[in-house]
């Protein structure tokens, strides 16, 4: 294939588009929206008393390495101090026993008195932070000081008591090496002149180095300055409660609810199986929504939809009608299935017979087949008369010679057609359905395929009404036979997978999706999963006009309108 002939790529969708239509899926969960929102200002409220009365004081507390010359530049307390070590210190439980007993705490209350603290540190600073929550401003004030100077309190014992540790060793060291150079100084003084005497005033000399050295250290020792730290912010009575207050914490916890709102959502969102919007439908159809009936119109009442006191519905049909008058893909030669997912299929019997109305409409020889040879409805639930002379045999390689107009015939089709008065949008003709013993045969004999490929003939449509796709396998027997498929489904009765299932399925079996059309049940109407097992099967109603003109009203689910008795186009 060339570069000029290659077909060019269908556009993917705008990544903005699919972000505002999740989101408008998102507001679909007004419930999980509203519980999340009212749980955050429950928070928000809890969050506003429970700290209206918290004060909170602050203690600053730098800390300092023992040394003995501060301003020694070469020195570097961050060295010498762990302040990691030193904030675990400052929370232990004996800095909280000693803080007890200056602020006159009792020692069941210590506990207490820790869970109050909060120690933190400064990044880049040798600065302990202690930060005394409380339910008074003077006793937080009077706690964050207790406990800072508790722990430089502590902090100088334990540097005090690891020096005196280190002057211990040191002299316990040197004592010996001093008692023994006591000793050699007497021997030397009692020794003559010679080379004895010269190597005792040689170890007299090595002795008196080692005590040098042990006595330097010792000195070392002493001049420490083993200051543990100060105290460079001492903690004040704050003059205001702690806590954000009510408004703010009525604020916070609407944005929290919020969010957590939204989270469920779309966890909801993420696990619902059923398209939540027209994008869904189209995405798993790979095909566009051809229209959405009316919500209050889609459920009891006529088949037929024009003449209805409101229009919306007849209108909703003809928009769809034109949609497809003008889909390259089914112009041509014009042949419509109209199928529904599962279970029962009274709404694609409407959007059948309405759209072969349309199509009447604007002018169009128009054949609505029903091949639904399980449940057919059709002749006793519109207004029909039994045509004369069938209108369709007087075509080109006409129905006449091969179904010899119904007699004598046993299988479907017959040769048996009705004209069906559409008020003012006309009339069109109709094949009504049969229960016959075997449905797959009849729907993939020779005659079938003639009678549907009469729409090759000029200014003909045909619409092929059948059983649910995924209940059945009559409607894969007709794709291939069909220009396209129109879907009739309930969004919110049908899952993603299902609708996927239909594609793969209409595909393999070699035809092409057109498009959906959506609807909802009535207010007040539980809408059944068309993934329910189809419903019983009901006895075949008689052919109109077989007792005097009339058509059946009693009993069943049929709906009795009138009878053409003329109305031939």
């Amino acid at each position: 294939m060339t570069e000029t002939n290659r077909p060019a790529a269908a556009p993917g969708e705008d990544e903005p588009d699919l972000l505002r239509d999740q989101f408008k899926q998102l507001l679909r969960y007004r419930r999980l929206l509203g519980a999340g929102l009212a749980v955050g200002l429950l928070g928000g409220v809890y969050l506003g008393i429970s700290t209206a009365d918290t004060y909170v004081s602050v203690a600053d507390v730098v800390l300092r390495a023992p040394t003995d010359d501060p301003f020694n530049p070469s020195l570097a307390p961050d060295k010498a101090i762990n302040i990691g070590s030193e904030r675990q210190v400052a929370l232990s439980s004996s800095i909280a026993e000693q803080a007890a007993k200056k602020l006159g705490v009792a020692d069941k209350d210590v506990a207490a008195l820790r869970r109050g603290l909060q120690v933190t540190n400064p990044p880049q600073t040798m600065v302990l932070r202690f930060t005394y929550t409380a339910s008074s401003p003077k006793e937080a004030a009077k706690r964050a000081n207790g406990m800072a100077e508790a722990y430089l309190s502590k902090r100088q014992e334990a540097l005090d008591v690891t020096r005196d540790k280190m002057v211990k060793g040191y002299e316990g060291q040197r004592d010996p090496v001093a008692k023994q150079l006591d000793d050699l100084a007497k021997q030397i003084n009692a020794m003559p002149a010679g080379a004895a005497r010269d190597a005792a005033l040689g170890s007299k000399t090595d002795l008196q180095s080692k005590v040098n050295t042990l006595n330097n250290n010792i000195t070392k020792l002493q001049a420490l300055d083993m200051t543990p730290g100060r105290v460079t912010s001492p903690a004040t009575p704050p003059a205001a409660p702690d806590g954000p207050g009510i408004p703010m914490s009525l604020a916070l916890g609407a944005a929290t609810g919020l969010a957590l709102g939204l989270l469920a959502a779309w966890v909801r969102l993420v696990f619902d199986p059923a398209p939540r919007s027209e994008g869904d439908v189209a995405r798993s159809l790979r095909a566009p929504v051809l229209g959405y009936l009316p919500r209050d119109k889609t459920g009891g009442g006529p088949l037929l939809a024009a003449g209805e006191a409101d229009p919306r519905l007849a209108e909703e049909y003809r928009s769809v009608a034109f949609r497809l008058a003008y889909d390259s893909r089914f112009a041509d030669r014009r042949r419509l299935l109209v199928v529904a997912p599962r279970g029962s299929s009274e709404t694609a019997a409407a959007v059948a017979v309405n759209l072969a109305a349309s199509f009447a409409e604007t002018g169009k020889d128009v054949l609505l087949i029903e091949a639904d040879l399980r449940t057919p409805v059709l002749a006793s639930q519109l207004p029909t008369d039994a045509a004369g002379r069938p209108r369709w045999s007087q075509l080109p390689g006409g129905l006449g010679s091969e179904f010899g107009g119904g007699a004598g015939e046993s299988e479907w089709p017959d040769g048996r057609q009705l004209v069906v008065d559409a008020g003012e949008s006309g009339a069109f003709d109709l094949i009504p359905g049969d229960r016959v013993r075997n449905v797959a045969r009849a729907l993939t004999s020779a005659r079938a395929t003639r009678l549907i490929s009469e729409a090759d003939s000029p200014n003909s449509t045909v619409v092929v009404l059948a059983p649910p796709v995924l209940s059945y396998a009559d409607a894969l027997a007709l794709v291939d036979r069909v220009d396209g498929v129109l879907v009739v489904c309930d969004p919110r009765a049908v899952h993603r997978s299902d609708l996927s299932r239909i594609r793969e399925l209409i595909s393999g079996a070699g035809g092409t999706v057109l498009g959906a059309v959506l609807h909802s049940p009535l207010p007040g109407q539980k809408s059944k999963r068309q993934g329910s097992a189809p419903g019983p099967v009901q006895p075949p109603a008689p052919a109109p006009g077989e007792d005097g003109g009339r058509l059946p009203g009693e009993g069943g689910d049929t709906v009795a309108l009138r009878t053409v008795r003329s109305g031939r186009r």
